[in-house]
C-alpha cells in the first residue's frame, strides 16, 4: 500500500469533524454518551451517535451497555484507539500553536 493510499484509509477512518475530538476526549477515560456530548456542545446528538457508531465499527471505540434502568452506556477507546494518542496530543499542541499564531497575526493587522 502506498503513502497517499495509507493517509486516504486513515482519514476514512478517523476524518470527519467530530471523530477526532470524540477519541481525544476518550483518551483519558471512559465516558458516557452525555457526558461526552456536554464536552462536544456543537455536535448535535444525531451526529454524536453516527460518529460513535463509525468509530465502533472501525475498532476504534467499545460501547459498553450495563443493564440498569435507565441503560447506562459507556464509551472507551480500544487497543487500538489507544495508539491514536500520540497522534491526537499532536493535533491538540498543533492546533493551540496555529490558534496563537493567528491570534499574534490579527494583533500585527490591527
Amino acid at each position: 500500500m502506498d503513502t497517499i493510499c495509507s493517509v486516504s484509509k486513515a482519514l476514512d477512518v478517523i476524518g470527519g469533524k467530530w471523530k477526532s475530538v470524540a477519541l481525544y476526549h476518550l483518551l483519558n477515560r471512559p465516558l458516557r454518551f452525555n457526558q461526552l456530548r456536554r464536552m462536544m456542545p456543537d455536535v448535535t446528538q444525531r451526529m454524536l451517535t453516527l460518529q460513535l457508531r463509525e468509530l465502533e465499527r472501525d475498532g476504534l471505540v467499545q460501547r459498553t451497555v450495563y443493564p440498569v434502568v435507565p441503560p447506562h452506556v459507556e464509551y472507551r477507546l480500544t487497543a487500538t484507539g489507544l495508539t491514536l494518542k500520540p497522534m491526537l496530543l499532536m493535533l491538540r499542541d498543533w492546533g493551540r500553536c496555529y490558534a496563537d499564531a493567528i491570534i499574534r497575526e490579527r494583533i500585527k493587522a490591527a
